[in-house]
């Protein structure tokens, strides 16, 4: 799955866009989880700021 992802990614109109995995704490468990996105690479560090 990953690799059709990137390949995606890497096609001619996909070069604007980055996948950002980021690791989520559950306050019920406390268990990490992660959450993927495939966000505008011009928008990845307003994402990583917010919580």
């Amino acid at each position: 799955m990953a690799k059709k992802v990137v390949a995606t990614l890497k096609t001619k109109g996909g070069k604007n866009y980055v996948k950002v995995i980021r690791t989520v704490k559950s306050d019920k468990t406390g268990a990490y989880t992660f959450k993927e996105e495939i966000v505008s690479s011009d928008h990845v560090q307003d994402l990583l700021a917010k919580k």
